[in-house]
Parts: C-alpha cells; structure tokens; sequence
C-alpha cells in the first residue's frame, strides 16, 4: 500500500486568527515613554530630574541612593534632586491601562505624593509643642499622623527617620510618661509602636528612653497592658535600649521592683517568641552589667527564680534564635556561684550543653563551651561528678573537633583548658554520638 504525503492547506480562517493574535500582540506593545530608562517597566510613578529625563520615582531613587550624581540617561551631573511629579505621563499611562485591561493590564492607581523633609519638621514641631504644654491630645494626633505617613511607602519611613523623629518621640514618651502612665496610656503605646520601626537609636533617643521614668513606664505596659502588641512594642524598644553597651540602662532596669519577675514569666510561658527572646536578652544585659557587685546581685536574684532550670528545659528543644540567647544568660548565671549549684543539681545541664556543641550556631557553641568550662573549673570535690557527665556524653570529642573546625581565640582557650581538665577522667568513660558530627564542615 502506497500512502501520498500532501501539503495541508492553510485555512483561511486560521490565516485570519493569526493575523488577529499578531494585530493584538502589536497593539499591546507597551510605548517606549511609557517604560522607566533604568528598570525598563511600565512606569507607576514618573517623576522628572533636572537633566528633563523622566524615570520611575522608585528607580531613581534607588540610583540616587546608591551614591549616583549624575543622570543615567544624559550622564550628565545633577543640578538638583529634585524629582518633579510628571503627572501628565501618568495619566496618559494610566488610560492605556485601561484601554488595555483586556489584555490583563490592570490601571496603575494614583502614587500618594511621598512625604518631604520640611513636612516631617513640621510635624515634629507640633509634637515638641504638644510636649511642652502637656497636651496629650495634640501630640497622639500628630503621632498618628506619623505613622499614617510610614504606613504608606518605605520611602516614607526613611525620610521620617532621617529628621530626628525618633529622637522628637522619645522625648515626648519620657516627658509624658514623667506626668502618668495611666492618664498618657494610649499616647505612649502609640509612640512606642512608632518608636519600633526606627531602630536603631542614637544616643539621646536611648538616653530619653534608658531614664528611669521610660523604663518604668516600659514595664508598666508589661505588667497591666492586655494587649500582646503593646507588650511586645515594650520589650523589643526596652531590648533595643540595653543593647547600646550602656550598662547603665540595664543596672536602672534591674532596680525597678517586679521588673525581673515579668521577665522570667514570660520566658515560662512563652507568650509569643518574639517576647520570649527579647526577655532573655534583657535579661542577659542585665546579668553581664559592668558592676561586679551589682551583676552577682542581679544573677543571685534571677538564680532564686529558678531561671536556670527553666533555661535547662527551654534548650531541650528549642530554634537557633531562642537557644542562642538562652545559652547566653546561662552562660552568664553560671558566673556565679548560686548558679553553678543550681546548674549541678539539675541532671540535664551538662548533657544539653554538649548536645548544643556543634549544633546550632558558632554563638551557641561558644556560649555552650563557656558554660561548661566554668562548671568543670569550678567544680568542688562534691560537684566533680560534671567532668565525668561531659566525658559520657561526648564531651571531650567535640572540643577535639571545635578546635579543628576552627573556633574565636576565646572559645579556644577555654575548649583547650576544659580538654585539660577533662583529660584525667577519660579512662572508660567515653561516648561518641556520631550523628552530631553529621555535615560538619571545616573553616578551612
């Protein structure tokens, strides 16, 4: 059987679909002034330089703010920075949206104008006189109006924080908060969830909020406030003060009373992790205070809470963020005497500090090293059964590999004393857990 191979014919009608697909396609070819020179999108918001080459407001001020003088198009040195509104270009735009919307395109709403140096000065202005006279009111208003600005673009927020508000609001939450927490409540909250989106602070911010009036207020919010996001806004602006190195800040917040109880609470019950880690790093501010006297007082009060058994249980199963910090506060309770008692007495200590050897974070694992090394060194005649628990559970094998895989100078140290220490106890003692060696890579 012979089969003839033939040329299908070309319908008309499929020539006429074609024709229609390419006609579309040529007429939903965006326009070439309609594109932003540096991103090469459909423009949103076309702004103008001084050079009289429009761009998408969003690019060029990402290429203005990578250090650029000059316009990308001309190369030419800017007169000015100025970005002129082209809203002609934006409505021609924005009815070819529409006229496209059949093609899926859908129309580019109109930019809210972006928020101006000279207007958050303005602004700031009337929050310092509201502070002046004590009108509460008036400041919340102006607050608010702040936060309604950084709600609406990033570009927003960078130009809020560049003009000093942080430092505006922090003065305004201690001078009110100096006059009553209960009758200023709901404009403090306010400034301190503005205040959360500012971090990090310059030093007058963290002076205002590290007084004593501030922190009380702070901690106020934590013991009454029935909102969680308030009690969150506290203790991360409260976290962000003790973190300038100032330990005068964290010597200020041990002393106010209930203070250090609402800490541990809210690592025992774990409100919400972003609570529970800001507490601990509280916390440890507070426990590494420069003041030898005052840090051993502190540790001895948070040891009597029984903090360093609920670390213990925290650490059996925790993520790399709260582990980290929760190895650091027992790193730093273990500085005491009270603490290293506590710390024997509970059977899980040792083996959840060699279990995080290696396991979580190069932090972790120097916290970990730290705390066991003062447990071994310190160590009384009663209390030497510690090196005999870190060799049964591998101790002694992972400070091998800690010092192979590379490690800081002060890690180290301590891993090649604790390996000293060790070393006279080894006979018949020794467990290797392989799976904790599991995808180690060498620093080198």
């Amino acid at each position: 059987m012979v089969f003839g191979w033939r040329r299908r014919k070309t319908s008309p009608h499929g020539n006429k679909k074609k024709k229609l697909r390419e006609l579309a396609k040529m007429e939903f070819a965006i326009p070439d002034h309609f594109l932003c020179p540096i991103s090469l999108d459909l423009m949103k918001d076309p702004v103008t330089l001084s050079s009289g080459i429009t761009y998408d407001r969003e690019s060029i001020e990402k290429w203005l703010e990578a250090g650029n003088f000059t316009c990308p198009v001309t190369n030419q040195v800017l007169g000015s920075f100025d970005q002129i509104p082209n809203h002609s270009l934006r409505k021609m735009i924005q009815e070819w949206c529409s006229q496209n919307q059949t093609h899926g395109v859908q129309r580019i709403p109109t930019p809210k104008i972006p928020v101006m140096a000279m207007e958050v000065s303005e602004i700031l202005f009337s929050v310092s006189a509201s502070t002046g006279r004590l009108d509460s009111k008036g400041c919340l208003e102006s607050v608010q109006k702040i936060q309604k600005w950084a709600g609406e673009s990033e570009r927003n927020r960078k130009c809020i924080v560049m003009n000093g508000t942080a430092n505006v609001l922090a003065s305004a939450f201690d001078r009110f908060a100096k006059e009553s927490f209960e009758k200023n409540a709901s404009l403090c909250e306010e400034i301190l969830s503005a205040l959360n989106w500012m971090f990090p602070f310059d030093k007058e911010t963290q002076w205002y909020l590290g007084s004593e009036t501030s922190l009380n207020c702070m901690v106020w919010f934590l013991r009454n406030s029935t909102d969680l996001s308030a009690k969150q806004n506290s203790i991360l602006t409260m976290e962000e003060v003790l973190s300038s190195g100032d330990h005068k800040y964290a010597e200020e917040l041990a002393k106010i009373d209930g203070a250090k109880e609402i800490l541990v609470e809210f690592i025992r019950k774990q409100v919400s992790p972003t609570i529970t880690k800001a507490s601990l790093m509280s916390i440890f501010y507070m426990a590494s205070s420069s003041s030898s006297s005052l840090s051993e007082k502190i540790k001895f009060e948070f040891v009597e809470m029984g903090l360093v058994s609920l670390l213990v249980e925290n650490l059996v199963d925790s993520e790399m963020g709260m582990a980290e910090k929760a190895l650091g506060v027992m790193d730093e309770l273990c500085g005491c005497e009270k603490g290293r008692r506590k710390a024997y007495e509970n059977a899980l200590t040792i083996p959840v500090l060699v279990k995080k050897l290696l396991r979580v974070s190069e932090v972790a694992t120097g916290f970990s090293v730290s705390a066991i090394w003062k447990l071994c060194k310190f160590a009384s005649r009663e209390e030497e059964r510690a090196l005999v628990e870190a060799l049964q559970v591998g101790c002694f094998q992972k400070l091998l590999l800690i010092l192979q895989v590379g490690c800081g100078d002060e890690t180290k140290e301590k891993a090649t004393e604790l390996l000293k220490l060790l070393n006279p106890y080894r006979a018949g003692l020794e467990c290797i857990e392989t799976v904790d060696f599991k995808n180690l890579k060498r620093s080198f």
